[in-house]
């Protein structure tokens, strides 16, 4: 069942000034969710072309039928293929969405029992599907390289253990007994473990690599780049993207970047990452761990493999 609070995009009145839409521009939200973004944008009288992995969010955008909203059930590492013509500005809002996390039957959180699935797209392998079939040095990895989980082995041992597993509820405890779970501790022991599963499941690090290459392509010069993150593994590939094809990578010089491979800066970078105000934070704590990055696009070509665009977590 679907929770009735108000789903609050975070950061939006500094995500529309920096994405500055213009009545007639054209505008990618590259992460639709509820619609927040987009509703905004439109209001100033841009059109959007939205994108969302999930059909849950794809069936709501259309019920709402929006005018100047077009909707593309799609990966946003695909955007690209969708257009038909570069825009003037592009944003993301990384991660799984407050209404995601809201329906227990899609397996997302801890804090209500549901079928283990956390499936963006729902469909591919489930969590419930690696966590039954892969092996106890693999899923370590996951817990560790996604979660920074530090006891990520004796995790990996006690869900082995536990298996087969087909419910978060089980899940969670399997985790919390394991790392000796207190009923006064701040946070849950079993929130780096669902934050790395879910990361896996839906290759989120892999799509917002491709995103932000394919958003490089389709951006016009001047076209301006909003990118909110909720975690540092996000947050620091967002970072280094943007910092590369600034121009600005370690080697590099402020006055000559990248001078001795002779490829010539993508993105300006507009200034420092932008967390939110206390107030946001009160009336939103899904906020208190949001950053905001943003760019505005050059004249330059976008980068080819060939030339450094490789971008890691």
């Amino acid at each position: 069942m679907a929770s009735d609070a108000p789903h609050i995009p975070v950061l939006l009145d500094e995500v529309v000034a920096a994405l500055a839409p213009q009545p007639g521009e054209r505008i990618v939200d590259a992460t639709f969710g509820a619609g927040g973004y987009t509703r905004a944008i439109l209001a100033t009288g841009a059109e959007v072309v939205a994108f969302d992995r999930d059909p849950d969010a794809i069936r709501a955008g259309r019920a709402a039928a929006l005018p100047g909203l077009t909707l593309v059930h799609s990966d946003f590492s695909m955007l690209e293929a969708a257009l038909d013509a570069p825009v003037d500005a592009l944003t993301m809002d990384i991660g799984v969405s407050s209404m995601q996390l809201d329906q227990a039957e899609r397996g997302f959180s801890f804090q209500a029992d549901g079928p283990l699935d956390m499936r963006m797209s729902q469909d591919g392998p489930s969590a419930a599907d690696f966590l039954n079939t892969a092996d106890e040095a693999a899923i370590a990895d996951v817990l560790y390289q996604y979660g920074d989980e530090p006891k990520s082995r004796r995790v990996a041992r006690a869900i082995v253990a536990a298996r087969p597993l087909t419910r978060t509820g089980e899940l969670a405890q399997v985790v919390r007994k394991a790392l000796g779970h207190r009923p006064h501790d701040k946070k849950d022991p079993a929130t780096r473990s669902f934050q790395a599963i879910r990361i896996h499941v839906n290759r989120e690090l892999d799509e917002l690599a491709q995103g932000l290459a394919a958003a490089e392509r389709v951006l016009k010069p001047g076209g301006r780049l909003a990118i909110v993150t909720f975690h540092s593994l996000e947050d620091r590939l967002v970072k280094r993207f943007l910092r590369d094809r600034s121009g600005k990578a370690p080697g590099g010089s402020r006055h000559l970047p990248l001078a001795d491979s002779g490829v010539a800066p993508s993105f300006e970078s507009v200034g420092r990452g932008i967390r939110a105000g206390e107030a946001e934070v009160a009336r939103n704590p899904r906020a208190r761990s949001a950053t905001l990055r943003t760019a505005r696009r050059t004249a330059a070509p976008a980068w080819t493999h060939g030339n450094q665009a490789e971008v890691t977590a």
